[in-house]
C-alpha cells in the first residue's frame, strides 16, 4: 500500500491528467464548431427574389412551401424563418413546415418562406449564377453588406423579402406577416425589427408585421447600461469592453444601412414595433450550441435566457409606458427551434392565440 505522502504526487498527477483531457477535449470540441460554422453549406435553397437596391442588385436564395413568383390568392399569413449560424435554412424551412403541420385549418391559409444567407465560401461550393448575395460569415447577422455580387446589406435583402408580399394582386387576403429568428437567426431578426424599413409600408396597407426573437446570443442596447443582476444595470467597463458598445452589441459604428438613420428614431420606432421574446426556460448551458462567449455578450448575462430576461427588463427601464412589446417563456424548452416554436406557447405567439398559463411573462399579445 501507498504511505500518504507517495499518494501525493499520484494524486497530483492524476488531477493534472483530468485537467488536460478535459482542456483538450475543451480545445476540440471548440475546432470542431469553428469547423462547423467555417463550412459550406450542405444545400442552397431551390427558388429565389430579386433583391434591388440603390447600392446594386443581387438575388436571395429561399425555401417556401408555394411558388415564391405566383399568385396566392388564399395565404393570409406569411411566416418568414431566419436560420442559424450555420446557415441551414432546409432545416429551418422543415420547422416551419412542423409548425403548419401543428396548426389545423391554418395551415391551409398560410406560408412558410426560409431565406438563406450565403457565403463566399457557398459560392465556392456550388454552382450558382452570378447574380447570387454571399456574405462573409459575420457580415449576414449584423446587416453588413453583401462580397458580392453588390454590396447589398442582409437587412436590405430583408427589406425585399417583405415588399415582395406588399402586392395586393399577388398576395390580395394578406393580413400579417410575422419574421422568426431562433439563435443567429434572432440576433439578424432583432437587429432588423430595430433597423428595418420596410415594416411601415406593410402597415399602412393593412398587413401587420410581428417580429419573432427566440434564444440569441444577444442583442443590441441602446447605451452603456448593462445587467449585473436582475433589474439592476451599471455602466459597463468600455475601457475593458470596448466592444460592448459597438454594433452589432451597442449603435457604436453600425453599417450603413444603420448609420443612415437616427439613432433615437430608430429606438422610439422599435418600441413601437411588434416585437416577441421567445426564450427557453432551459436554454441555461453558457457554453453550447454557439453561444456567443466574447466580452461585449458576457456582459448581457451568463448564457441566453438570463440575457434575454435581461434585455426586456432594459426596455422597460427606458420605455415605461407605450413599449409594444412581450416575453414568453417556453417551459421544458432548451436552445430548439422545433421545440420552441411548435410549443403551445409558441403557436400561441405564432397564431394569435391565448398564451398559457403554464408560459412565464408578459403574456397577452402586443396590439395590432
Amino acid at each position: 500500500m501507498y504511505s500518504e505522502w507517495a499518494r501525493r504526487p499520484l494524486l497530483a498527477a492524476a488531477w493534472i491528467a483530468l485537467a488536460l483531457t478535459a482542456a483538450n477535449r475543451a480545445h476540440a470540441a471548440a475546432n470542431t464548431a469553428s469547423s462547423r460554422q467555417n463550412a459550406p453549406v450542405a444545400h442552397v435553397a431551390d427558388q429565389a427574389i430579386r433583391v434591388v437596391t440603390p447600392d446594386g442588385d443581387g438575388t436571395l436564395p429561399l425555401y417556401a412551401d408555394r411558388n415564391i413568383d405566383a399568385a396566392q390568392p388564399g395565404v393570409t399569413r406569411v411566416f418568414i424563418i431566419v436560420h442559424g449560424t450555420l446557415r441551414n435554412a432546409g432545416q429551418y424551412f422543415a420547422t416551419g413546415q412542423q409548425v403548419l403541420a401543428a396548426a389545423g385549418a391554418e395551415a391551409t391559409r398560410s406560408m412558410i418562406v426560409a431565406p438563406q444567407f450565403l457565403t463566399t465560401r457557398d459560392l465556392h461550393a456550388f454552382p450558382m449564377p452570378e447574380s447570387t448575395l454571399a456574405w462573409s460569415e459575420a457580415g449576414w447577422k449584423a446587416g453588413a453588406p453583401a462580397r458580392r455580387p453588390a454590396q447589398v446589406s442582409s437587412f436590405a435583402a430583408l427589406d425585399a423579402l417583405l415588399e415582395h408580399f406588399d402586392d395586393g394582386q399577388r398576395y390580395p387576403a394578406l393580413s400579417s406577416v410575422t419574421v422568426i429568428g431562433h439563435s443567429a437567426g434572432a440576433q439578424v431578426v432583432q437587429r432588423y425589427a430595430v433597423a428595418g424599413r420596410a415594416g411601415e409600408a406593410l402597415a399602412r396597407d393593412g398587413i401587420h408585421v410581428r417580429y419573432v426573437v427566440a434564444n440569441p446570443s444577444s442583442y443590441l442596447y441602446f447605451d452603456d447600461e448593462r445587467p449585473v443582476s436582475r433589474g439592476v444595470f451599471r455602466h459597463v467597463d468600455t475601457q475593458a469592453c470596448p466592444s460592448a458598445v459597438e454594433w452589432k452589441y451597442g449603435m457604436a459604428d453600425p453599417p450603413a444601412y444603420v448609420g443612415s438613420q437616427d439613432a433615437a428614431q430608430i429606438e422610439a420606432r422599435y418600441a413601437k414595433r411588434d416585437v416577441v421574446y421567445l426564450l427557453g426556460m432551459e436554454d441555461v448551458d453558457p457554453r453550447k450550441h454557439f453561444i456567443d462567449r466574447s466580452c461585449a455578450a458576457m456582459a448581457q448575462g451568463p448564457f441566453r435566457l438570463a440575457r434575454g430576461l435581461a434585455y426586456f427588463d432594459y426596455l422597460q427601464r427606458r420605455h415605461p409606458a407605450g413599449l409594444n412589446q412581450r416575453v414568453v417563456e417556453v417551459p421544458g424548452a432548451g436552445h430548439d427551434a422545433r421545440r420552441m416554436l411548435t410549443s403551445a406557447c409558441g403557436m400561441a405567439v405564432l397564431f394569435d392565440g391565448r398564451v398559457p398559463s403554464s408560459c412565464p411573462g408578459e403574456r397577452e399579445m402586443p396590439s395590432r
